[in-house]
């Protein structure tokens, strides 16, 4: 069951509203980090149930990030948002084993359908 998220991007904004989003449906945001590197950190130390990943970050971007989890925590579960979708990027994601793939902007409803998913 997911119950703790943790997000991962550069943007006070993004987080300020995926964390409403997450919030008003029940999900507790466990941590917020600005960049790949404090992600990996931040994952490690708080073993979330979920990530929400960007892809361009300042220090580490999205895919090293989910690439240095997925290598310590197989079964961790990655959601990945972002601006950037070129068949490249997702083409990255998946190789490194992004669970899913979703483009911003973003709703309440893809945050959530997204989410069910990986129930």
């Amino acid at each position: 069951m997911i119950k703790r998220i943790l997000l991962v991007d550069d943007s006070p904004m993004i987080h300020n509203l995926l964390r409403k989003t997450l919030e008003n449906n029940g999900y507790e945001v466990c941590g917020d980090a600005k960049n790949g590197s404090e992600g990996v950190d931040m994952y490690m130390n708080l073993m979330p149930d979920l990530v929400f990943m960007d892809v361009t970050m300042p220090i580490m971007d999205g895919i090293e990030a989910t690439k240095r989890i997925k290598e310590k925590h197989p079964a961790a579960r990655i959601i990945m948002l972002t601006a950037m979708g070129d068949d490249e990027i997702i083409s990255q994601a998946k190789d490194v084993g992004v669970d899913i793939f979703l483009k911003k902007p973003f709703d309440d409803y893809k945050i959530v359908s997204a989410i069910a998913k990986l129930v």
